[in-house]
């Protein structure tokens, strides 16, 4: 099995780290690779690159994911975006809001800070509000060590 000790399961839910094992040895959605996000470390089995997931009947997405089948539900055609490629500087980013936004085209926050200013006002508010809950999860996190 490909997973990292950061991977997708056991980050986001620790019951998916079977559902995902159980995903894996499935005939139905064959993992084509291993997705990782160069920001966060985050690292995920895929089973589709693209813009049109299998199994879906009209869904055609706005830019070219890394796609995983979802492992917390049987139907066949609910998946998961794990990421994509940010569209300026092309390093592979997840959707996580600490390591990405989308804005047209996928953006790694690195890229939006060093581009500021090409980026309208409601995005400079949405980054306000990322560090600030991202300030406030720290305090809780630093909090209940002491």
């Amino acid at each position: 099995m490909l997973l990292s000790q950061t991977s997708f399961a056991e980050r986001w839910c620790p019951i998916g780290f079977n559902l995902l094992r159980n995903m894996e040895s499935s005939t139905d959605a064959p993992m084509k690779g291993v997705f990782e996000c160069k920001l966060c470390r985050l690292t995920a089995p895929y089973s589709y690159y693209g813009q049109k997931p299998p199994n879906t009947h009209s869904v055609v997405l706005l830019e070219e994911c890394y796609i995983i089948k979802d492992p917390f539900t049987p139907t066949k055609d609910k998946f998961l975006i794990l990421g994509s490629q940010c569209s300026l500087c092309k390093i592979l980013v997840c959707i996580g809001p600490e390591c990405s936004l989308f804005y047209s085209k996928r953006f790694c926050l690195p890229c939006v800070n060093e581009n500021i200013e090409a980026f309208p006002w409601e995005i400079h508010q949405d980054l306000d509000r990322r560090k600030a809950h991202a300030k406030s999860q720290h305090r809780k996190g630093t909090e209940s060590k002491m």
